[in-house]
């Protein structure tokens, strides 16, 4: 095996489906879903659906002992990374790279006092010292103790994933021995009320690839990986969850919020992930979907997907069970793709009653066990801006 191929050494995760990889892993075995009306969160959308993790910020500052005035993106963050560090010693983490991803950053703090600010109270004006979506980058560094390079990356909702493929690449390249990669986004009335306007929220809960699909649920949540090239992880005693074996980042430039109606974007990231790769479409098991359940989204990237391969792998969006957590998806999805490597099953894509008019496959509609060898975990965000992952057992 290649020395410098991208080992994947630890995986934490948090999302509606519970706190940590192993309530992940019941949800998604058992085809739960976590997607219902917000119980914690004190958001104004009673008709809504969401993807709400069932911890209040002070629950989730009390499992990783710190202030519950932070940022919730940045709670989320702490916990999920702390579950994927739990193998790494402290004195490795000194010169770890950490590469994070938002797009609400802080911002839902600052939404806690917006109201006092425009009536001219600026009591609480330091609170917008933690708004910029790198913050929670900053403080997650800070609690796991690592000094090397550290940035966030912020490309809607292929973000994560973004973070992991340039992860791998600071590896491949000798940058960096040992990295951190993923991403947070917590739950925030300004998001809601965006893509709310854009009309593309569900007022049920989400059904992906479904004909009589009616928009997205938004999600929140947070998830990390741990990177390591595979002789650096077996020189420190640590064995391989699985491999990155492929990633690639495309723009079909098409529209702030649309992929083209050929799916070019999509159908290009997901070609150069597996060129990166060097494998053979029919060498994937599973296609982990980016799958919003919005009327653009779904119809284009099928295409796209059904342009690529002649015979179509099972393929699944997992956001019928958690929503759209944004900047997290990418990573949340890859930690699936691992579990589902490791647990050799597929997951089910929720709620889907009849295939999309005039195309030619559906989603699995149940779960199955099953090796599972390769999976082609996609994520597509605004602007065009599309990737893939490719990610093998070792």
């Amino acid at each position: 095996m290649n020395p410098s191929a991208v080992a994947i050494t630890g995986i934490g995760a948090i999302s509606a489906l519970g706190a940590g990889t192993d309530a992940q892993l019941d949800g998604l075995r058992k085809g739960r879903s976590g997607i219902g009306h917000l119980e914690v969160l004190d958001l104004p959308f009673p008709e809504l659906f969401f993807g709400e993790v069932k911890l209040s910020s002070a629950d989730l500052a009390a499992r990783i002992g710190d202030r519950a005035d932070r940022s919730r993106t940045a709670l989320l963050a702490i916990l999920a990374a702390q579950e994927a560090l739990e193998h790494i010693p402290e004195e490795e983490r000194r010169n770890m790279a950490v590469i994070s991803a938002s797009t609400v950053g802080g911002m839902d703090r600052s939404e806690r006092v917006a109201i006092h600010w425009l009536n001219g109270d600026l009591a609480q004006a330091g609170v917008a010292f933690g708004h910029p979506v790198g913050d929670h980058a900053t403080l997650l560094a800070d609690r796991i103790g690592a000094n090397g390079f550290i940035t966030t990356l912020s490309t809607a909702c292929s973000s994560s994933a973004n973070a992991i493929m340039l992860g791998a690449w600071l590896l491949r390249t000798g940058r960096a021995d040992l990295v951190l990669a993923g991403g947070a986004d917590a739950l925030c009335r300004f998001t809601i009320e965006g893509f709310r306007s854009l009309s593309a929220m569900d007022t049920q809960p989400c059904r992906p690839f479904s004909d009589d699909r009616g928009g997205m649920n938004l999600g929140e949540g947070a998830a990390y990986l741990v990177l390591e090239t595979i002789d650096h992880a077996r020189s420190k005693g640590r064995e391989p969850l699985a491999l990155v074996r492929g990633a690639a980042n495309t723009n079909d430039a098409h529209h702030q919020t649309a992929t083209s109606p050929d799916g070019e974007g999509p159908f290009q990231a997901m070609r150069q992930a597996l060129a990166e790769a060097g494998l053979a479409p029919m060498a994937i098991d599973l296609i982990n979907a980016h799958g919003t359940g919005t009327e653009n989204n779904d119809v284009t990237e099928q295409t796209a997907m059904e342009r690529l391969f002649d015979a179509m792998p099972p393929f699944v969006s997992t956001k019928s069970a958690t929503g759209h957590t944004l900047a997290a998806a990418g990573a949340l999805e890859a930690v699936f793709s691992v579990l589902s490597i490791r647990h050799g099953f597929i997951p089910i894509n929720l709620r889907t009653t009849s295939p999309i008019a005039g195309l030619h496959s559906a989603p699995t509609s149940a779960v199955i066990e099953r090796p599972i060898g390769t999976v082609l975990s996609t994520s597509f965000g605004f602007g065009g801006n599309d990737s893939a992952l490719v990610i093998s057992k070792v």
